[in-house]
């Protein structure tokens, strides 16, 4: 069943069946958090993550798909050009990126969909984004192959993330506190998530830190067959 507006495609429906336990589970976490995202989440602006968005997302063109889309704060950062497809484990998490697209006049699609199966066909897409969300994706390895088959071999996968710092001071502190931060929405802040693009075997065209080694910026395309 598809709803529509002047400004913005909203697919909804059930999430297949193949979905893990593990992704249910994070899916009614997101739900019932969704309205309170965005405020606990601006703690990040203040370490520069609005900067970095703006510099990650730019980067996109052509037909783009983002994963992971949360209450959709990189809608602004596309360049206007841009064919979005956004998915997101989460219904509540999308109602409020439909609202955000909204404000923003977007002419966007938002579908519910799990990271580790996304519905749509190989080489889909010119680019494939998605932030701060390896460290919550139950199988990382297996979303971000999912990103690499989406994407056209020429195409660009744009990630912004999270993880441990290699500052080995403040990694440890972070790999102590590990197991409680990630109880309330399985964020799990001491993965790596460059160790992960590489295991997952996307070809890492660029990579960078900020903020103590903490946030990545990471370019990279589907790793040729």
């Amino acid at each position: 069943m598809e709803k529509s507006s002047a400004v913005v495609v909203w697919r909804r429906g059930d999430l297949i069946m193949s979905v893990g336990f593990g992704s249910r589970e994070l899916s009614a976490k997101y739900d019932r958090f969704a309205r309170w995202y965005d405020c606990v989440e601006g703690v990040l602006d203040l370490l520069g993550v609005r900067r970095l968005r703006r510099r990650v997302f730019s980067q996109a063109s052509g037909k783009v798909l983002e994963v992971a889309v949360g209450t959709g704060k990189n809608l602004r950062y596309y360049p206007r050009d841009c064919q979005i497809i956004a998915v997101d484990l989460s219904r509540e998490m999308l109602k409020v990126a439909r609202e955000r697209a909204a404000k923003l006049s977007m002419v966007i699609s938002l579908s519910l969909a799990d990271a580790e199966a996304l519905p749509f066909s190989d080489k889909s897409f010119d680019t494939v984004v998605s932030s701060l969300s390896t460290c919550t994706f139950p199988d990382p390895v297996a979303a971000l192959r999912e990103i690499a088959r989406v994407c056209r071999a020429g195409g660009k996968i744009l990630l912004l993330e999270h993880g441990r710092s290699d500052r080995e001071w403040l990694g440890r502190w972070q790999d102590r506190h590990a197991d409680q931060f990630a109880k309330p929405l399985g964020c799990h802040w001491n993965r790596e998530p460059l160790e992960l693009a590489k295991d997952a075997h996307l070809k890492v065209i660029g990579a960078r830190r900020n903020f103590f080694g903490v946030f990545h910026r990471i370019e990279a395309k589907p790793e040729a067959l």
